[in-house]
This record gives C-alpha cells, sequence and structure tokens, in this order.
C-alpha cells in the first residue's frame, strides 16, 4: 500500500465509512466495476474511470474525489475523472460536505463554475473538480468506463464515446433535502456512503492484484 498521510478529520472519516454495511445486492452492483478495473491491471493497461451524472454537481462530484483518493491510498493506479451532459456547477452543498470529511478545498473563480482544488494530504497533487461535460478534455482519456452514477443520465444517455465499458452505480440524489433541516445530514450521507463502496472496489481489487 501507498503511504499517505491523510489529513486527520479525513482519515477518520474513512475509518466510519468502512465501518458502513455494504449490501449483498450493492456488492454484487459494485462487482461489475471491480472487475473491470482487475481485468485493466491484469492487462497492464491504465485504468480510467469517469462518473457521470447529469449536472456533474453532486453524485458524480463525490464519485471522483473520493474514488481518486482510496485508488491513491491503496496505491493502485486509476485516473478518476467525472462529467455530465450539460454544465452547471459544483454544489457549494457537496463541496462544503467534503470539508467536513477533511478535505482541504480551495478555489478561482471562474463566472458561474469555479474551478476547485481538493487535497486529502499535503504530499499530495490536487483533485481537480468543476463542472463540465463528460468528453472535457480535462477528461484526458480516449478508453474509460462510463460509471452512470445517477438514473437520469443512465436512462437518457444510450451512447456515449470513448466508453469501453457502461457501469451503472445509481446513487440516490441528496438535492431532494436542498433548504431543509436535513440537508447537510443528507449530503454527509450520501458522500459516506460513497466513500463507503470505493474503499469497498479498491480493497477488493487490492486483495486480488
Amino acid at each position: 500500500m501507498q503511504k499517505v498521510s491523510l489529513y486527520p478529520t479525513l482519515a477518520e472519516t474513512i475509518q466510519n465509512a468502512k465501518k458502513q454495511p455494504i449490501p449483498a445486492e450493492r456488492k454484487a452492483v459494485l462487482e461489475v466495476l471491480i472487475s473491470y478495473i482487475q481485468s485493466k491491471l491484469d492487462q497492464g493497461q491504465n485504468v480510467n474511470l469517469n462518473f457521470i451524472c447529469t449536472h456533474n454537481s453532486r453524485r458524480s462530484q463525490f464519485s471522483q474525489i473520493w474514488a481518486q483518493t482510496v485508488a491513491d491510498f491503496h496505491g493502485i493506479p486509476a485516473n478518476c475523472y467525472s462529467g455530465g451532459v450539460e454544465v452547471t456547477a459544483f454544489n457549494d452543498r457537496a463541496v462544503s460536505s467534503l470539508k467536513r470529511s477533511g478535505f482541504r478545498i480551495s478555489y478561482k473563480e471562474n463566472g458561474s463554475n469555479p474551478i476547485y482544488s481538493v487535497f486529502y494530504s499535503d504530499e499530495s497533487d490536487p483533485i481537480i473538480a468543476f463542472s463540465k461535460v463528460f468528453d472535457d478534455p480535462a477528461n484526458d482519456a480516449l478508453h474509460f468506463a462510463a460509471v452512470m452514477t445517477c438514473d437520469h443520465a443512465d436512462e437518457n444517455c444510450p451512447f456515449i464515446p470513448g466508453t469501453e465499458r457502461r457501469i451503472p452505480v445509481r446513487y440516490e440524489d441528496p438535492k431532494a433535502f436542498d433548504g431543509t433541516d436535513l440537508e447537510a445530514e443528507k449530503y454527509d450521507e450520501r458522500s459516506l456512503q460513497i466513500a463507503s463502496e470505493m474503499l469497498y472496489v479498491f480493497f477488493q481489487v487490492q486483495m486480488r492484484d
């Protein structure tokens, strides 16, 4: 395992995520992603994962950031991207949730679509996050798995150019709780679920390698 000095609060969040139960039916969903990653590693090929939801604002951003963090933590070479079918912005509620999880985040203005630098360690390069379409030049991969994180994108994007494998890993949208007393709790709950499942995925890959 690559030695990565995670920020203390983030390390605590990861320990908490490891304790989250993953139902058998979710493990079956995640097995497709695990098998794809393992097959690429077995062939000595790059692992490129593009997490896609409609607006690239919440679930796909959570997924990219947690997947890249966990892959680096386990020393598994993977390039994790995210995108959508239209550009909006990385939702500030999701950004706040990641900060509560222990990530350190800075940003630069870019009109209505700020560009965020997300750090899990002082020793790491930042994960660059902003809303973009799935084939934005920032997603520098010709061959990738399209990991569909929302039902709308999965059902309304029948064809995604460049995709080697289409893998539905859908999550409920915390947007439903925007403006309610449960807002922060539900964003943190979804982030923790995604963290837990990405930890499971890359741990399984590490164990099978």
